[in-house]
């Protein structure tokens, strides 16, 4: 039996339908557990998980064992068909749609029960057909991101050969010179080289044959110089095979990218400095990225690797394209990102109310955005830069609960949102009248860079916000 099987809905109906076989009102069966019937109600609609002395109180007055209680299948199809309809209602489809959840009277036919079923089912099927060119991709993401979970985005194999390669070279802390980049590279074997006909597809080249690291002639013009440096050789630092499968191939990404900011922002000399910044309450992104020499991305992804392991603070960190898409995410505070069917956050589109899209229409870019969201799973305060790069403009936000914000410069602000991204007519979906007026009136032509399409959902126009096309065409169309 399975943890599902087993949930209060199912031994909810479980004990409504063992009562009412019994002859038992709901008055009967509260008094002889003891219990207000407004208790037992709240159990039998699976509302309340029911605690083992309750289930041992309940089974006795039915003559029946706790086993009988806690048996995974429904009792008959009706009761199959009512949980299976509530829990749905529960899921993302309904949420999505808009629909609330309402009470299933038993004055509803079973057949209509069947129906809504079935409508539910087909809307799914034709959302996994549509996901399904890259489901694999969407597939590795998604264990990935569960595996940065569990680990509080910490991972210790890595610190440690970030330490080992840094006292190798003699560094002794505080920001990684590009002289010290270069100690690495040959303490690896390697000499660097700039070409100006570097493949376009490719960040670096290694000549493995004759120690050659080639980098972009532009990379110093686009980026820190370090940081491709890094990247380039942290593969050669883990030795890392060629990848055999998609979700090798985006581990190794993640491990790179990981050993590149702690070889740039070392665990050992920037604990001390967060702890030190926390009893202070002014724990800062952008202090961190200035006192390392770094960008803001690389100082808030970071600060993820830290926050919960030394400092107690569940965080989450999103990137976001200016066209609304969310390109990199990460969190352990139960924020509620919007995720596709198979739980990929990776190529949905964010929420206008959530800070990392408000930020894109501050009028300041010199100076952090904070902002206040409230949210169907609480309060979260979020600080978000706004950072150029090669694909258009981006937002980086790093976020935390309410009762964590105490630690935070910027804690004061003013600046307060609502979110209830969860349902499509939050943001997703325009207005009903602009949306009838352009739906079939309107065809944009997408613009969003290909690195971005490829993890997208497909969809009419896959990466564009309708909203913004049709309020486009009602503010330029002939009067």
């Amino acid at each position: 039996m399975t943890e599902e099987d087993a949930d209060a809905l199912t031994i909810g109906r479980r004990i409504r339908q063992l009562r009412t076989a019994r002859g038992m009102t709901l008055d009967d069966l509260a008094v002889a557990v003891d219990r207000a019937p407004s208790q037992m109600s709240m159990i039998e609609t699976g509302k309340r998980e029911p605690k083992l002395t309750q289930l041992q109180a309940i089974a006795r007055a039915l003559g029946v064992t706790i086993d009988a209680l806690l048996e995974g299948e429904p009792l008959d199809e009706r009761s199959a068909l009512e949980i299976a309809l509530e829990r749905a209602m529960k899921g993302q489809t309904f949420q999505a749609l808009g629909i609330e959840p309402f009470r299933i009277a038993k004055s509803v036919p079973t057949d209509a029960l069947k129906a809504l079923l079935a409508l539910h089912g087909e809307i799914d099927r034709l959302k996994d057909e549509r996901a399904a060119t890259p489901e694999e991709a969407r597939r590795a993401n998604v264990e990935l991101r569960h595996l940065m979970r569990r680990q509080d985005n910490h991972f210790a194999d890595l610190e440690a050969k970030a330490s080992e390669i840094l006292a190798a070279v003699g560094h002794s802390g505080g920001p990684l010179t590009q002289r010290t980049a270069s100690e690495i590279a040959a303490y690896l074997g390697f000499t660097l080289h700039y070409a100006p006909d570097l493949p376009q597809t490719t960040r670096s080249v290694a000549d493995l044959a004759h120690g050659r690291l080639y980098l972009s002639s532009q990379v110093q013009a686009k980026g820190d110089a370090r940081t491709a440096v890094l990247q380039a050789l942290s593969s050669r630092m883990l030795g890392h095979s060629e990848p055999r499968s998609y979700a090798e191939f985006l581990r190794q990404r993640v491990e790179t990218n990981y050993l590149t900011g702690a070889l740039l922002i070392p665990e050992a000399h920037v604990v001390p400095m967060l702890v030190e910044a926390k009893a202070r309450r002014a724990i800062s992104i952008e202090d961190l990225r200035d006192a390392y020499s770094v960008s803001y991305e690389t100082a808030a992804h970071r600060f993820t690797n830290l926050a919960t392991r030394h400092l107690d603070i569940p965080v989450h960190f999103l990137k976001v394209h200016e066209s609304g898409t969310i390109t990199k995410a990460y969190e352990n505070d139960d924020v509620n990102f919007p995720t596709d069917r198979l739980g990929a956050i990776e190529g949905q589109m964010c929420c206008r109310r959530w800070t990392s899209r408000v930020v894109f229409d501050e009028d300041d870019r010199f100076n952090p955005y904070y902002q206040y969201t409230d949210t169907g799973n609480g309060t979260y305060w979020c600080t978000a830069r706004v950072e150029a790069s090669s694909e258009g403009l981006h937002s980086v936000s790093v976020g935390v609960r309410f009762d964590d914000t105490k630690w935070f410069v910027g804690r004061d602000t003013p600046h307060r949102g609502v979110s209830k991204h969860s349902v499509e007519v939050c943001c997703r979906r325009a207005p009903a009248e602009l949306e009838g007026r352009w739906r079939e009136n309107s065809w944009p032509n997408v613009k969003t860079p290909r690195t971005l399409l490829a993890t997208l959902p497909t969809g009419s126009f896959p990466g564009v916000d309708t909203t913004d096309v049709y309020e486009f065409l009602e503010a330029h169309a002939p009067r």
